[in-house]
């Protein structure tokens, strides 16, 4: 439950959403972050198929040839968040955290770590036991790893985030090294025999993020993005 002191952090429930369209957000709601004005969002999503490539990724680690990712309608992004390449679907619950981070310790590595700390709080309410890995960034279980954390920063303000595997279409992983990661496998909540919404998962990590982050999580409408970017004059796509 939010305290008197907890901060206003605005969120954005997108649904289903191609990841071009909510990294174009993601950078109009971080410019208007580092220039003082409105607050720290919260954009929690889903995504079509889609790989992405971070800054340290290499082309290595797609194991699927050209020809492979066409047939199958896929695209590999390069980003500007750390890490390698990953992947976001169906059946993945996606965060992003639109932060300034001078007021959450202003430090990279316990940002991360309380990112950690908001997905094992939500396994734990399903009864997954969950952990970190040293020297690894995301969320560990004994199966696999079950969520990915890469996130980019720009004057302190931070964009990307987590992706949590509920019960994504595990092909998908096996025509990449997920993020780099070459003899570890990667696990789902389904693993564990959890048969969880989306929808549900994603209301028990609103209130771990209020707790972690000591905010105050304040909806906005899907159709009323436009408050959270003051001089946007068009829509995203």
């Amino acid at each position: 439950m939010a305290t008197s002191c907890s901060k206003i952090c605005k969120l954005l429930l997108l649904g289903r959403t191609p990841y071009r369209a909510a990294w174009k957000l993601q950078q109009e709601i971080s410019s208007v972050r580092r220039s003082g004005r409105g607050d720290d969002t919260l954009i929690l999503l889903e995504h079509e198929p889609v790989y992405t490539m971070g800054r340290s990724g290499s082309q290595d680690n797609v194991k699927a040839s050209q020809e492979t990712l066409l047939a199958a309608g896929l695209e590999v992004i390069e980003v500007d968040r750390g890490g390698d390449v990953t992947y976001h679907g169906p059946g993945q619950l996606v965060g992003y955290p639109v932060l300034d981070l001078k007021e959450y310790g202003h430090d990279l590595h316990r940002y991360s770590r309380m990112l950690e700390e908001v997905i094992i709080r939500t396994l734990a309410e399903y009864g997954i036991s969950s952990f970190r890995e040293n020297g690894l960034t995301g969320v560990w279980t004994e199966k696999g790893k079950i969520a990915a954390i890469g996130i980019g920063v720009r004057n302190w303000v931070s964009i990307h985030g987590f992706s949590l595997n509920i019960n994504p279409d595990m092909w998908y992983f096996s025509l990449i090294n997920p993020c780099g990661i070459t003899n570890r496998p990667v696990a789902t909540m389904r693993d564990f025999g959890i048969d969880a919404s989306l929808d549900e998962v994603r209301g028990k990590l609103e209130q771990q993020f209020t707790a972690v982050f000591n905010v105050q999580l304040l909806p906005v409408q899907e159709d009323c993005v436009d408050e959270l970017i003051p001089a946007r004059t068009h829509a995203v796509g």
